[in-house]
């Protein structure tokens, strides 16, 4: 049997539905997986048709992916558990640790069972940010400001998707909570020590580094160690994650055409500077003419080792697709329900 054959890019779609020209591209033998976003949504059965028709198109069937962590990064709404923000659960861990726990381990199971059970294969996430106060686009999408909370929360997390087949990826290594700017539309500089970063930011990915099946780095530039932002640093990438964190899962990179990939030049140059660094998979989003110049002009050679990294990342078979139903489930739920709206504890009652 040969081995699998995933290409290192990632890209999306327009719409609910597949273009001819979208089938095209998505058979091109560069790409190796697919971006979902709220605009490829409109209810379960239509995602569970677009799913389909998207892992028929290729032979082992492109990885499927999709930003789904909860609170105001949910791309699927209506048909799916409301799952409230991390910082939610992070609050309640203060108060009472133990329900914590337990909750953050039903939010991985629900997460992933609704998204298996509508052929997604994979959702970017734990988020392993820091939460300082000080950047608006992580804020409550991190679990609490204290590194080992964050590492037994989001380790809850892990075992919550594991339990439903899916894998996990931990972002934006190595820490994005330490600045204010947003890397989506500026270029964010982390000036602090990088003794500093390393023992606090870098910790829940040091603790969970061998439990994590991919991690995606941050799209920021932290001087003390490296001019060229995380994404694109050999010394992040290499040294200190493949190396002094022993990771071996997939690296991905963060959304290329965002304006914090935009220092080290056109397109071209982000891909390869991202590969050369040591990204296994590369992701264009929201930039259909940038994928289809890499489609068509994109020189890059074949690596087998990414290639069975990504392949990893497909759902455990049988791996528990369908979502349990039934009284525990509707009670978590609601506990859910009660904990998004900030009251209490997130229990049912008064």
């Amino acid at each position: 049997m040969s081995a699998p054959n995933f290409g290192p890019l990632m890209i999306d779609i327009d719409g609910p539905e597949l273009t001819a020209i979208e089938r095209d591209r998505l058979r091109h033998p560069l790409v190796g997986g697919v971006i979902l976003f709220r605009r490829n949504y409109i209810e379960p059965e239509q995602l569970r048709h677009l799913c389909g028709e998207i892992h028929a198109l290729r032979e082992p069937p492109l990885l499927i992916a999709v930003d789904h962590e909860g609170g105001r990064v949910q791309r699927f709404r209506e048909g799916f558990t409301a799952l409230p923000p991390m910082r939610a659960l992070g609050r309640l861990s203060e108060r009472a640790a133990d329900e914590a726990l337990t909750l953050t381990h039903s939010v991985g199971r629900l997460l992933a069972g609704e998204l298996l059970a509508c052929g997604v294969d994979l959702s970017f996430t734990p988020v392993l940010d820091l939460d300082y106060g000080l950047s608006e686009v992580i804020g409550d999408r991190s679990f609490h400001a204290d590194p080992a909370v964050v590492a037994t929360l989001a380790g809850a997390l892990i075992d919550g998707l594991a339990a439903s087949g899916m894998a996990a990826v931990g972002k934006h290594f190595p820490g994005h909570g330490g600045v204010a700017a947003d890397s989506h539309t500026d270029v964010p500089v982390d000036e602090r020590a990088c003794a500093l970063i390393m023992a606090r930011d870098v910790e829940p990915f040091r603790r969970l580094a061998p439990r994590l099946a991919g991690i995606m780095p941050a799209h920021v530039i932290y001087p003390q160690a490296d001019p060229a932002p995380a994404g694109f640093s050999r010394y992040w990438l290499q040294q200190v994650l493949r190396g002094a964190l022993e990771f071996r899962g997939v690296i991905f990179s963060d959304d290329l055409s965002m304006a914090g990939a935009g220092v080290v030049g056109d397109i071209f140059a982000r891909a390869d500077a991202a590969v050369a660094a040591g990204c296994d998979m590369v992701l264009v989003c929201n930039a259909p003419e940038q994928a289809e110049a890499l489609l068509d002009r994109w020189q890059v050679e074949p690596d087998a080792v990414a290639s069975a990294r990504i392949a990893a990342l497909q759902p455990r078979p049988g791996g528990g697709r369908a979502v349990a139903t039934g009284p525990d489930t509707e009670a978590v739920r609601e506990r859910l329900a009660a904990l998004w709206l900030g009251r209490g504890d997130g229990s049912c009652g008064n």
